[in-house]
């Protein structure tokens, strides 16, 4: 009974701050976003392990081989044109509560873990791998991990490369580029100075 009286005190309470018909909207979105959720996890019913999570319009989560695993937790809001890609025997990670913003690339091909709680901005890129552009051997790619802690919030724009290991509670800047360790408790600022390199015509 109390559970159902504060879900009634929170509706209450969104709609005397966004008005009744915004507030309608608003879960009428979630709903949607839930449905389109469990449809994707039954595609890849064979990789998804998920609970209760949400899928906004236009976001997609792939799975390029028989091997992908991907675990999605309770209460994950994955807001709209957002991708993310399984391949090879790569294991994606998603922890309970993460929000993952709009225009959003998780690219997986061997390990990503992202902790509960953490918060991602709009248009971040995550990448666990890097192409073989020299091809010193005979792998198409160059395969690392990233591992994102618990309650981190990622700015706008960041791009984080593979062999990343960001601690709990770490904050990182706006349009940083990272690789490499980040300590809790921390926040990264990766400042990049405008340089022009010329070239031979």
């Amino acid at each position: 009974m109390s559970v159902l009286r504060k879900i009634a005190k929170t509706l209450l309470a969104e709609c005397r701050g966004r008005g009744t018909y915004h507030t309608l909207l608003l879960y009428m979105s979630h709903s949607i976003g839930i449905l389109r959720a469990y449809v994707n996890a039954l595609v890849y019913f064979k990789n998804i392990e998920s609970s209760i999570f949400s899928l906004q319009s236009n976001s997609r989560i792939e799975a390029y081989s028989k091997h992908a695993k991907i675990y999605i937790g309770k209460f994950v809001f994955i807001r709209k044109h957002t991708s993310i890609r399984v391949d090879q025997h790569g294991e994606l990670r998603i922890e309970d509560k993460v929000f993952i913003n709009d225009n959003c690339h998780i690219n997986c091909a061997h390990r990503i873990s992202i902790g509960r709680l953490t918060k991602i901005a709009p248009h971040v890129s995550i990448n666990d791998h890097d192409h073989n552009y020299k091809h010193l051997t005979g792998d198409h790619l160059i395969k690392g991990e990233v591992i994102i802690g618990e309650n981190v919030w990622i700015g706008s724009n960041v791009v984080i490369l593979r062999d990343t290991f960001i601690g709990d509670n770490a904050v990182i800047a706006a349009g940083s580029v990272v690789k490499g360790h980040v300590p809790a408790n921390t926040v990264f600022l990766n400042k990049r100075e405008k340089s022009y390199i010329p070239y031979a015509n």
